[in-house]
């Protein structure tokens, strides 16, 4: 899949049938869409195209009126969702910075630049509650119109539902905070996972006797988001062996630490592996992008009252962790 920031790239194509959406966690409704949007493309001998957005619009406008409680929290990291859209065999995305200059355009100004001059559409898929333009002003009935006007197809994809429950962002968020991970993959499709680049950190883990992995969920610091899975979980870690390694991760804001150290704030997720496998070097982690499986969740975040506390509760989780390997393996 090409990926490309922004649309003023020689090398996206002059025309595509497109679908348009936030696609956080890219879910079975997610990929229902997709799948009918490449069937299309197909038929029109042009690409399928993904047109998405980085920050998410709620985000932006939690920063704009400094307002937390309007950002969603997070499904998934960029990386992520880009590799999901590529897994559903989209040809090229498209990832529009949202900013106060796109926030800002018309519907029929976003259709004409956007939609017209940058992508070439020749058919757009939305969904049924799809809302565009500055003040979400512009709605299917508009679309719809504008297509007629300048010569692109338009349809909407209804409500997609597995075992009677409609699925969407808002669902996969309500089950991942509740850490129903049963639930979760019945949405997506697949276990929920998070990956990315293994980023240094304090190194306060080496002092804590307890090494960790270091993936930032969001990149950047200024965000208003969460992420929706927060807590301290048992975990799989892939790409770093032949085999998934074993291990426990807190995702979130790290209450014990001080919020300004070398991460600048940023949600992270760090693993520790409870059995680092004896090929690898210590710090062979370091720059490699690792995929992180949450199995289980152990509890919320906690403050500790210093690192001698802090450590006793790592020491604590790390064998909560290997019991419950333990567990699963005599169910097994």
């Amino acid at each position: 899949m090409l990926t490309f920031r922004g649309f003023h790239h020689p090398g996206i194509a002059k025309a595509c049938a497109l679908t348009i959406g936030n696609f956080d966690g890219v879910h079975r409704g997610h990929q229902a869409m997709l799948a009918l949007i490449r069937n299309e493309a197909r038929n029109r001998g042009v690409p399928s195209c993904v047109l998405t957005f980085e920050p998410h619009p709620r985000d932006y406008f939690a920063k704009v009126r400094s307002d937390p409680s309007l950002a969603p929290a997070r499904i998934a990291t960029l990386r992520d969702k880009l590799t999901e859209l590529s897994v559903c065999g989209i040809d090229q995305c498209v990832v529009l910075p949202f900013n106060e200059q796109l926030s800002s355009l018309p519907p029929e100004s976003f259709v004409q630049t956007v939609l017209v001059n940058g992508l070439g559409a020749k058919y757009v898929l939305v969904g049924d509650d799809f809302k565009f333009g500055a003040k979400r002003a512009g709605d299917y009935t508009f679309l719809m119109n504008s297509g007629a006007h300048h010569g692109f197809e338009v349809a909407r994809m209804n409500s997609y539902e597995v075992g009677g429950v409609r699925v969407s962002s808002s669902v996969v968020r309500a089950a991942l905070g509740r850490a129903d991970f049963g639930q979760v993959e019945q949405l997506l499709g697949r276990p929920y996972s998070i990956s990315g680049h293994v980023v240094h950190g304090r190194h306060l883990g080496r002092e804590l006797n307890c090494r960790t992995l270091n993936v930032r969920f969001l990149n950047s610091a200024q965000s208003r988001a969460s992420s929706a899975a927060q807590g301290i979980f048992v975990v799989e870690v892939l790409g770093l062996s032949s085999e998934p390694l074993q291990g426990v991760a807190n995702l979130g804001v790290r209450p014990t630490l001080d919020p300004s150290d070398v991460n600048g704030g940023r949600i992270l997720l760090e693993t520790h592996v409870l059995n680092w496998p004896k090929e690898l070097d210590q710090d062979a982690g370091y720059g490699r992008v690792v995929q992180v499986n949450l199995l289980h969740k152990l509890h919320d975040e906690l403050k500790y009252d210093g690192l001698d506390a802090l450590k006793r509760g790592i020491e604590q989780d790390c064998e909560s962790a290997r019991e419950w390997f333990k567990t699963r393996l005599t169910n097994a």
